[in-house]
């Protein structure tokens, strides 16, 4: 006759398969985390090289939020409407297109967080220079949220100095 196994046994098997779990899980969750980087990190290349931009990885019902006070800050409940209301805009004060220049990458989790500067020469001829973090959080590969900080000071001098062209 078979004994039953005794308890601790059992509590080892337990403590064992939890920790094969949660080591699995964090795997998964290191695996997502290190492809969102490398998402955003080439979706800036690309943007230098003129093959695109980051707003490529958008959903599109993305969530983005401008802080601060400009004509474009506030939330947008999607990726046409930011297109619309906040980046074309600001794009056509721009004789050039906004070149980026990531300072720094980091990521947690979803969530990636990129340092950038941007330089554009606008319709006036005068430098355009500011200073970005935009904090994104993933789902399978998009973006759905993106809060934006950046120097609104220098933006609302663009806004209000450069009137859009065509």
């Amino acid at each position: 006759m078979r004994r039953p196994a005794k308890p601790l046994h059992r509590l080892q098997a337990i403590a064992l398969l939890s920790a094969l779990l949660t080591t699995t899980t964090w795997a998964t969750e290191k695996n997502a985390q290190h492809s969102n980087t490398e998402l955003v990190r080439q979706s800036f290349v690309n943007w230098q090289q003129g093959k695109g931009t980051t707003f490529d990885l958008l959903a599109p019902d993305a969530v983005w939020t401008v802080a601060g006070s400009s004509p474009v800050s506030g939330v947008y409940k999607s990726k046409q409407a930011l297109l619309e209301q906040a980046v074309k805009p600001i794009s056509a004060r721009l004789a050039s297109p906004i070149k980026p220049t990531v300072q720094s990458i980091v990521a947690e989790g979803d969530v990636v967080v990129v340092l950038w500067n941007g330089e554009a020469t606008a319709l006036d001829q005068q430098p355009y220079r500011n200073n970005y973090l935009w904090h994104m959080t993933f789902k399978d590969g998009r973006i759905t949220e993106v809060k934006a900080f950046l120097d609104t000071y220098v933006l609302n001098d663009l806004m209000e100095r450069v009137k859009p062209g065509i």
